[in-house]
């Protein structure tokens, strides 16, 4: 505004003339003005520390070719920072790897609700295979048969799906279907007391509290241990599993009937257990955490 011209005059109207019409103090705009010319000739900062060995092009490179290789959808930052470093022995920082997947809007689409403190201070994550096993169950709808359900049963030490069943009507005898698979694949046996030492983790769905199922797995020597009431977290393996199960194959998708989602769900599972990275288990897919035990356990002297 100063430097443009008076119509009436022909002269410009200068900086103290504007300043004093708009009540601005000539020092303010001078000093403004000066910040302004010296962000303006400041040289762009330089990266701090030492060069790295890869650049955040090449990383960006490396990025997106292992998500383009990953059979898996929706995976995070942590995951893919793990398979470079493991697998492609790019040995960067995660926290560099999260930068350059969100500056390129490669992060997982899928968030979960932030939610306040838990009143509970326990962990539900054991430190040996066989101790507790975590069951839920989902409800998937099909177009010729109509709603159906999922029933899962996952280890917790590992987060292996040990059993699991697809079928339409959601019962208590459909409930314990993944625990029998569980059972017959591990322990070799569904016999009286074959599972003794094991706790079953549980909402309190009308099908865990019936009679026939808490007297089943007893049957079988298990203890029932039941999540907190409206605390899905205490029961979080099963229901982080069951998130992974429908961001994988049944969000976004359409299922004919019920023999097509259970091949989809059987097919899931084996690739799942086979190449599903889990942070805690050191970046080890189930199964290979289960055969590092097998091996441990070979290895150690007979009592």
């Amino acid at each position: 505004m100063s430097a443009a011209t008076s119509p009436g005059t022909g002269l410009a109207y200068g900086v103290a003339r504007v300043c004093a019409a708009w009540g601005f103090a000539r020092s303010s705009f001078y000093a403004m003005k000066s910040r302004q010319q010296a962000t303006a000739e400041r040289p762009p900062a330089k990266r701090r520390g030492p060069k790295p060995s890869i650049s955040d092009e090449a990383l960006l490179v490396a990025v997106e070719a292992d998500l383009e290789a990953s059979p898996w959808e929706g995976e995070g930052h942590r995951k893919v920072w793990a398979r470079l470093r493991v697998c492609r022995g790019i040995r960067v920082s995660r926290k560099r790897v999260l930068r350059v997947m969100r500056e390129n809007n490669l992060l997982s689409p899928h968030r979960c609700r932030r939610r306040g403190g838990n009143p509970h201070d326990g962990e539900i994550i054991t430190h040996a295979p066989n101790l507790m096993w975590g069951t839920d169950g989902v409800r998937v709808f099909t177009v010729d048969d109509g709603w159906s359900w999922i029933f899962t049963a996952i280890e917790h030490w590992n987060a292996e799906c040990v059993g699991w069943h697809v079928c339409k009507r959601g019962d208590r005898f459909a409930a314990l279907q993944p625990i029998s698979m569980g059972l017959a694949r591990l322990y070799d046996s569904t016999s009286a007391g074959a599972a003794r030492g094991l706790a079953l983790r549980m909402d309190h769905g009308s099908q865990y509290l019936s009679d026939h199922f808490t007297n089943q797995i007893k049957f079988w020597g298990i203890q029932p241990s039941y999540a907190f009431v409206e605390q899905p977290q205490t029961n979080g393996v099963a229901e982080r599993f069951n998130r992974t199960l429908k961001e994988q194959i049944i969000h976004g998708r359409v299922y004919r009937n019920i023999a097509e989602l259970r091949n989809a769900v059987r097919g899931f599972v084996q690739q799942y257990n086979a190449q599903w990275i889990v942070e805690k288990n050191g970046y080890l897919s189930p199964a290979q955490a289960r055969q590092a035990w097998d091996a441990a356990m070979s290895l150690r002297p007979a009592a």
